[in-house]
């Protein structure tokens, strides 16, 4: 369900392609076809590099699914643009119930504040099925900086402006907002290095090429563990229960300030609504499955976001348009 700390707020697809002469429109698949879905491969377009969070959480619902749906789910990783390269293949997609995205907070709302010109509309482009992980996003610093604290690191930030550089999942990401936020939130400076996803990002930081990221506590604590990385905020109103010697914003001297990301599946417009309907209570079940709910929550730290209908997770984008859009076009920052 949704947490907490989520922000409640009140409240071309076929368009046809010209060349010369006007195309098909797509197939849609007949009653019998829908009734007996999927009879196939399931394509699952995951759109950031392998090893982020959207990747692993991802990878464990579709294992799960392709049991309860009796067919594989397939991923299917399509980096580039802050993840809206692999959600435009979607959207552009033929709507037969074969091919889904797993997009997010960071390739609908954020990317419509962030983006002059999207490839496609989130809101008419795409159908939400069903929401799948809340993430929780904190900052993790290279340990050589020598900062253990929040406010040891701002103050290293506003000694050193414009020279320290963070990493994140590409431009729009999640992580980029979350650091444009917190820098702008305490008067600092920093240089954005963006990459094809959460992996590479982390192997750079361990290697001292980048300084800084925010990202999920999953993903973080591995490395807080070895004691490559210091963890110095979690930016929620709760501790997460994978780094519970990390504070939250206001413990750690920064009230206000909170970053969070989500995923879930999404169809290309004109996906039949029986299919969507099927992959939605699919998807509650999978979820709801406690060795599933362990490894997404108990291991990485991803909230699952259960007891949604298609309906109400798209009341959910809506609102999270709502409240992002104008946000991220109020902070100055862009992707193109």
């Amino acid at each position: 369900m949704r947490n907490s700390f989520l922000p409640i707020l009140p409240r071309r697809r076929m368009l046809l392609a010209a060349t010369g002469l006007l195309a098909a429109p797509p197939a849609i698949p007949s009653a019998a076809a829908q009734a007996n879905w999927p009879t196939r491969p399931v394509r699952l377009v995951v759109p950031f590099a392998a090893g982020g969070a959207t990747d692993i959480s991802s990878r464990i619902v579709a294992q799960k699914l392709s049991e309860v749906l009796g067919q594989p789910m397939v991923i299917e990783n399509r980096p580039g643009a802050g993840g809206t390269v692999g959600v435009d293949t979607v959207a552009k997609a033929a709507p037969d119930g074969y091919t889904f995205a797993f997009s997010g907070l960071s390739t609908t709302a954020l990317a419509m504040g962030l983006y002059r010109n999207m490839p496609y509309d989130p809101v008419k482009d795409l159908v939400p099925v069903a929401p799948t992980v809340l993430v929780p996003i904190g900052i993790a610093v290279r340990k050589e900086l020598g900062v253990s604290t929040l406010q040891e690191f701002i103050a290293h930030l506003k000694a050193n402006p414009g020279k320290l550089s963070y990493g994140s999942a590409g431009n729009g990401s999640s992580g980029h907002i979350s650091c444009v936020g917190f820098l702008q939130q305490t008067g600092t400076q920093a240089v954005h290095v963006p990459y094809r996803g959460s992996g590479p990002v982390f192997n750079d930081l361990l290697a001292g090429v980048i300084d800084f990221t925010a990202d999920a506590p999953g993903l973080i604590k591995p490395h807080v563990d070895s004691g490559a990385l210091v963890a110095l905020v979690m930016a929620t109103p709760e501790r997460s229960s994978l780094l519970p010697d990390v504070p939250t914003s206001a413990e750690a001297g920064l009230p206000g300030y909170r970053a969070y990301s989500w995923f879930g599946l999404f169809a290309p417009a004109g996906t039949p609504q029986g299919i969507v309907d099927r992959l939605a209570a699919a998807t509650e079940t999978v979820l709801t499955d406690p060795s599933v709910a362990q490894k997404l929550s108990g291991d990485l730290g991803l909230p699952p976001m259960t007891g949604y209908t298609p309906a109400r997770f798209s009341v959910f984008l809506r609102e999270e348009i709502e409240y992002w859009v104008p946000l991220v076009r109020a902070s100055g920052a862009r992707a193109d």
